[in-house]
């Protein structure tokens, strides 16, 4: 009996945004180190815990409102520039450009597709932010 050769499916990229510190994924706890250190209130999230501090809960509620809208909006240009082409100005004088990926959760690094240097083409890479003077997107 002769068997055919299947053909292997073509790759799909798939995009994982890292879980929250919760078991549950659901958020960012606020009193960990990462959060006090990354994402501080102007307000202590202990003011909202006393129903006597009125004003601070509110004025926490309308913080974290425009955190949120603040969050939404960066995502969304994230989205937006998946698949364009973008250049990138580093250090050295060296310019390089690829096509964008993604990036991870604390812009540290780009995820890019063919990305052209100066001594060649790589296929997937990732790009170190520390690294990146400057970036522009073709629209």
């Amino acid at each position: 009996m002769h068997c055919c050769p299947r053909r292997m499916a073509t790759p799909v990229p798939v995009l994982r945004l890292p879980r929250g510190p919760d078991p549950n994924s659901r958020g960012f706890d606020p009193s960990s180190p990462r959060f006090v250190a990354l994402c501080r209130t102007s307000l202590t999230s202990s003011s909202c815990a006393s129903s006597s501090l009125r004003a601070d809960s509110d004025e926490l509620r309308l913080e974290q409102s425009a955190r949120a809208q603040l969050r939404e909006r960066f995502l969304r240009c994230v989205l937006a520039t998946c698949k364009k082409k973008v250049h990138f100005h580093l250090h050295d004088n060296v310019r390089v450009e690829a096509t964008f990926g993604a990036s991870d959760i604390d812009v540290l690094n780009f995820q890019v597709s063919d990305l052209h240097t100066p001594i060649g083409v790589q296929k997937e890479a990732l790009v170190r932010c520390q690294d990146v003077i400057s970036y522009t997107f073709d629209l």
